[in-house]
């Protein structure tokens, strides 16, 4: 009884289809305490139930069933509905698939079910019975979010983050704050590229210029640097998240929106396969699907150039990074379904989403005798005395240190980090829970931009550090941090990344790194 009652008030949700809405009694094995209702759906471990005192979550191990509408506990098969962003779907989403299904001894079979929709069924060759099915629909990320708030997926696939609009009808909807560290997963990394024609002259572009380019403002290639000829802007569809996050993340900081005459492409091959033929077209391509278009390298009023290869965007030090999501409600899925999703993080899925043309997340360590141009970058900015001595300093503390991908960055005129560095959080936590880093020292090294004094922006940059650290720390629960050291260090503006004279410049520049010893 004591197990049903604490089923009762566990503040669970169960992934369900609406299929299942036949009435059951749930009674407790000792016959004291007994439920009736409709079965709104089953995980294989708890059952979701409309009762007179509103809908219940009871495990399945307190209870017995009784009713037409009883699933099969010995047989039960994980039902699990993915929809959203094709890019995500028909490559990514597939290998993880039949990764986890080959790590965990089992077979996978894939089945078209017609335009745009496939399905994977997973079966138990030992046992001889399927044990799950993944259902998806190839949409868009506006589409994905859609089917979730009619009840049509269980999890989205997302090109962008969640926007404020559907964050508030996702909650009315019931199915929590998706914005959650608990609701949303980075998958893994693409970014968005500028690319032209490999015969076009122009080789560099700067991001107020690319800026101005995508709000129609920039008509001309004389304004680039190219011929007096006019330009061509080649994007994705409306609904793909890719062009969204070109509206999020580049446009709206600015103020500016997209404007003058653009060819638009369903897919991203199409894309670039577009641009690639044409000698006067610019085009926003995704990092996985660059085809044989030239990529240009992003440069700044200060001399500065970014270029968006595999390094550059796993420590987000390319503006234009696009974290791939995944987005699930406040309700709780079947055991197979959260097996697959902690097999993501894995190592083992990190080698699949590199082999498929993503940049994954697995920590990487670069010695400062590898970071060039970084170093150039703050001997060009250093001013003076003051300058030259924390350059200094800065080498000095970092010299016998190697720097980890794994970067913080912040919203953009906010506090909060962005998506990417919440998802490093949490995999930095894991690391430390793992005891990967065990007998090392992790130093959190804050970064400023140059606008305001420079010992404000110390200062500043300490903070960010700390704060940091704090939430690595906050999330590591299970670490044992006897067995390493975690220190706090700040070089403020001594080492900028990308040039102060735009907002993702800055943003850029704003950051916290970590260095191991």
């Amino acid at each position: 009884m004591g197990l049903l009652r604490a089923a009762i008030f566990a503040a669970l949700f169960i992934a369900g289809a609406p299929l299942w809405a036949q009435d059951i009694a749930l009674r407790s094995r000792d016959g004291g305490i007994e439920l009736t209702g409709t079965l709104l759906g089953f995980d294989g471990e708890f059952y979701r139930i409309e009762t007179r005192y509103g809908e219940l979550t009871v495990d399945a191990s307190g209870v017995l069933c009784d009713g037409p509408g009883c699933p099969s506990l010995t047989d039960f098969v994980a039902e699990m509905r993915v929809s959203g962003s094709a890019t995500i779907g028909e490559v990514l989403m597939p290998a993880l698939i039949e990764g986890f299904a080959l790590r965990n001894g089992l077979s996978a079979e894939r089945e078209l079910l017609g335009d745009r929709r496939f399905r994977y069924t997973l079966s138990d060759p030992a046992e001889g019975r399927v044990v799950g099915r993944f259902h998806f629909h190839l949409t868009s990320t506006d589409g994905g979010f859609d089917d979730l708030l009619d009840d049509e997926a269980d999890i989205v696939m997302a090109l962008r983050e969640i926007r404020p609009e559907e964050r508030s009808a996702a909650r009315e909807a019931g199915l929590g704050d998706l914005s959650e560290v608990n609701r949303s997963r980075v998958l893994a990394l693409d970014a968005m590229i500028p690319v032209v024609a490999q015969t076009n002259p122009v080789d560099a572009i700067s991001l107020a210029a690319l800026a101005e380019v995508l709000s129609g403002q920039a008509e001309s290639w004389s304004a680039l640097g190219g011929p007096d000829a006019p330009v061509v802007l080649h994007l994705r569809n409306a609904t793909s998240g890719l062009s969204q996050g070109i509206e999020d993340r580049l446009l709206r900081p600015s103020g500016l929106v997209l404007g003058g005459e653009i060819k638009r492409h369903r897919g991203n091959a199409e894309l670039s396969e577009a641009v690639a033929r044409d000698p006067l077209g610019i085009g926003m391509a995704s990092y996985s699907e660059i085809g044989n278009t030239k990529p240009l390298r992003l440069t700044g009023s200060c001399g500065f150039e970014l270029r968006g290869h595999r390094a550059s965007i796993k420590t987000e030090d390319y503006p234009l990074t696009a974290p791939m999501f995944l987005y699930l409600p406040a309700r709780r899925l079947p055991a197979l379904a959260r097996d697959f999703l902690a097999y993501t993080r894995s190592a083992p899925a990190q080698i699949v989403i590199r082999r498929a043309g993503f940049v994954d997340q697995m920590p990487e360590e670069i010695a400062l005798a590898q970071q060039g141009d970084r170093l150039a970058n703050a001997i060009i900015v250093a001013e003076g005395d003051q300058g030259l001595t924390g350059l200094q300093r800065l080498v000095a503390t970092l010299a016998p240190m190697r720097r980890l991908t794994t970067s913080f960055r912040f919203e953009a005129g906010e506090t909060g980090l962005d998506a990417q560095s919440r998802s490093n959080v949490q995999q930095l936590a894991r690391a430390l829970e793992a005891g990967e880093y065990d007998g090392r020292e992790l130093v959190f090294v804050g970064f400023s931009d140059a606008q305001g004094p420079a010992e404000a922006n110390l200062e500043i940059a300490y903070e960010r550090a700390e704060a940091v650290r704090a939430a690595v720390l906050n999330a590591a629960e299970a670490a044992d941090l006897r067995r390493l050291e975690l220190g706090v260090e700040a070089f403020g503006e001594a080492m900028p990344m990308a040039c102060d004279d735009t907002v993702w410049g800055r943003q850029v520049n704003r950051r916290v790194e970590v260095w191991l010893r």
